[in-house]
């Protein structure tokens, strides 16, 4: 296996060091990896929520909570829909609890039994004839146009609040709230369904908390330059600058005669040192001229208190903002940062209850295998935390049952012991149940409900391991039939419950994109997962004339087809198969590294650094370390039926580590012994055992002398 080092340069590293007030380990490990902008370095070096994108910025997202607040005021009954899989049930949960809080009539719903995918014609039809109004899909919508349409005949509003990429026909609702919309202006695509709806959440907190909420302001800054002055004014609605406006003016100008009159009319304008500035604009358009300012600096100067006494300049020399920022913010800039962390603050939109909310965002954004980058490492960094210090009922059940209480939780425990419990329910046709039980306030009552999901899985557990028997031999011999570069496989015999599941597994273990269909009665229900940077969705854009449904984002999807139609699918996906291209994959063959630590780097103070690049997930796995020269100094062979994997205790002169090296028995003896000094390649974390958490190595490879010593 090869082990590959990618050169940086040093001189880079201690720049990036110097700009983003971090040791140089940190950055030669952001350097390595491409994390080298500003934008991009704040999501790794920050992780307070102050950080997060405003939510006003989605698209339709006034127009949202505009409608919700009319239910809220004229009682209506409200129902929020969702999806069987845990992001929609972490959606679904998250916005009914948070609307019924607040006093509104709320059902919740999300397909049972045999139900399709998204929003269906019966629903629609059975909420209206119980005299519903509005519903408000999560994590599904965008696809539903036709049951759309139907709600309007029946007079019943919809707000779709989705993550997955439209389609050609977008539905007539009354609001869409997806990053993914075209024409977004979103700084961030990928959040998951569970993030758009606390995205909503955010929003209608901020118009119940804030008395800002729906008003337009004028902030302005005027300041000096070589032989005239820069008048700067921005128009802010819900923390979103709407307008902006920058005119350089000489001295004793005409008001009247710049864009200023038009943009300014009947604002309160809002400015940084009111006497300094009234001062500034007398200088320009003469002495006796005055606007309407609103001084904000003594009122901010008592929130954020760093900033009581000074100027927006030496503000912005400590703005922690200002060291992400692509070129140094301007005077206004720093203005508009500060007043929008004081509002927050002030009118406490990051609350006890925020964080609550984000141990749901976390697990449905770890579930959808989302994107670690950007806030969503934020989002799940806080839900993580929270999780561990206060987790909210019915996941404070669930870790308790799995034997993850009273330490941290990792994004891989989160994705392979308490997501699959939560789907278990779902994939056993039984969705409803996982919903009841993140709903029920009745902790007798979750004892029941979460030893039942915990049944389901296993039975989960069960049908995958029979259906991957199945599939694995039908995906062998009929990827050559597609160029080698897809997997697809089909039948009676495979559940259609865990076809999601085995689609996962087929593009692990294969490395390619894959199809899962499980025929049902009348229908086929197919799942697709992709990786290697294929958008799956472009594949079965292509087909889509021959699904009655489909839906997805980038690297899962999902569709229904008639069983007449397969074979013409089939058909085109060979030929659709020649097209596809695949993102190079020799993981197998070679590790990347992304640092080599001497000895004396291996304390337990370096799990803080690693500490700083969690959480660990899609697109951002775990850091991958080199040492040369630790001495085994222990071995013991380990392992549930055979004795296959290797448990280490290595040496480097100061301190031992005990080390984990899978599926490496067999090079016991061969490649290394007990005294060997040897080269490793590996990974750390925290290991849990008996009530205490210890530093561990996972180890990638080794390598040694020829022989042992």
């Amino acid at each position: 296996m090869r082990w590959i080092k990618n050169s940086i340069e040093p001189e880079q590293v201690r720049k990036l060091a110097k700009r983003y007030k971090c040791d140089l380990l940190t950055a030669s490990l952001l350097q390595r990896r491409g994390i080298v902008s500003g934008e991009d370095i704040k999501y790794f070096l920050e992780e307070d929520a102050r950080y997060l994108h405003i939510p006003y910025l989605l698209p339709d997202m006034e127009k949202a909570v505009a409608r919700i607040l009319k239910a809220k005021k004229d009682q209506e009954k409200v129902m929020v829909f969702g999806d069987r899989d845990v992001d929609g049930l972490t959606s679904t949960v998250l916005l009914s609890n948070f609307l019924s809080e607040i006093g509104m009539d709320i059902k919740s719903r999300i397909p049972t039994g045999e139900e399709s995918y998204g929003l269906s014609l019966e629903t629609i039809e059975d909420f209206a004839k119980d005299g519903g109004k509005l519903i408000i899909t999560v994590d599904c919508g965008i696809s539903n146009y036709v049951e759309v349409k139907k709600a309007s005949e029946y007079g019943i509003d919809v707000v779709i609040t989705d993550h997955h990429n439209p389609q050609e026909l977008i539905p007539e609702a009354c609001a869409i709230v997806n990053p993914k919309f075209p024409g977004s202006k979103y700084p961030f695509r990928d959040l998951a369904g569970c993030g758009v709806a606390y995205k909503l959440i955010s929003a209608l907190r901020f118009a119940l908390k804030s008395d800002l909420y729906d008003r337009k302001l004028c902030m302005l800054n005027a300041r000096p330059a070589s032989d005239s002055y820069i008048i700067e004014a921005v128009k802010i609605k819900n923390l979103v600058v709407t307008e902006r406006l920058c005119e350089t003016v000489p001295p004793y100008a005409s008001f009247t005669d710049t864009k200023l009159p038009s943009f300014l009319e009947g604002q309160n304008i809002l400015v940084w040192d009111g006497i300094l500035h009234s001062r500034i604009l007398r200088k320009i358009f003469g002495d006796d001229f005055s606007l309407p300012l609103t001084d904000l600096a003594p009122e901010i100067g008592k929130i954020v208190g760093q900033s009581a006494g000074k100027s927006l300049i030496r503000i912005r020399e400590f703005s922690r903002i200002n060291r992400y920022a692509d070129s140094a913010l301007s005077e206004l800039d720093v203005f508009i940062n500060l007043f929008i962390s004081a509002v927050q603050k002030r009118d406490n939109i990051f609350s006890i209850e925020d964080k609550m909310d984000l141990q749901l965002v976390a697990l449905g954004t770890v579930a959808d295998i989302m994107p670690l980058k950007n806030e969503n490492r934020i989002l799940v960094k806080i839900g993580l935390e929270s999780l561990q210090t206060n987790p909210r009922a019915g996941l404070s059940d669930l870790i308790f049952k799995l034997g993850l209480s009273g330490r941290s939780i990792s994004v891989s425990e989160m994705a392979w012991q308490v997501c699959p419990a939560l789907n278990a329910a779902g994939r056993m046709g039984h969705p409803e149940k996982a919903l009841a039980f993140l709903l029920e306030k009745d902790p007798i009552k979750r004892e029941n409900e979460v030893s039942e999901l915990l049944n389901f899985n296993e039975q989960r557990k069960k049908l995958g391991s029979e259906c991957w028997d199945i599939v694995e031999p039908i995906i062998k011999s009929s990827m050559p039939d597609y160029d080698g570069k897809l997997a697809v496989a089909y039948g009676e015999s495979i559940y259609r419950g865990i076809t999601g599941l085995i689609a996962s597994r087929v593009t692990n273990v294969f490395k390619a994109p894959s199809i899962i269909m499980s025929f049902c009665d009348d229908v086929v229900i197919g799942s697709a997962r992709s990786t290697r940077g294929y958008d799956i969705c472009s594949l079965l854009h292509k087909c889509e004339d021959l699904f009655i449904d489909w839906g997805g984002h980038d690297y899962a999807a999902g569709f229904s087809i008639r069983p007449n139609n397969i074979e013409a699918f089939l058909i085109r996906l060979k030929m659709l198969a020649l097209e596809i291209e695949l993102e190079e994959s020799d993981s197998e063959r070679s590790i990347y590294i992304d640092a080599e630590l001497p000895l004396s780097y291996l304390s337990p103070s370096i799990l803080s650094i690693v500490k700083r690049f969690e959480p660990f997930g899609a697109e951002n796995e775990p850091l991958t370390f080199l040492s040369r020269g630790l001495v085994i100094s222990d071995i013991l062979l380990i392992g549930k039926v055979e004795n296959k994997h290797v448990k280490l205790t290595l040496d480097t002169g100061k301190y031992k580590w005990p080390a984990l090296y899978w599926n490496a028995a067999s090079r016991v003896k061969q490649d290394f012994d007990i005294g060997s000094k040897v080269d490793v390649v590996f990974r750390l974390s925290l290991n849990f055992y008996n009530g205490s958490e210890t530093p561990q190595m996972t180890i990638n490879d080794i390598a040694g002398p020829a022989g042992v010593s």
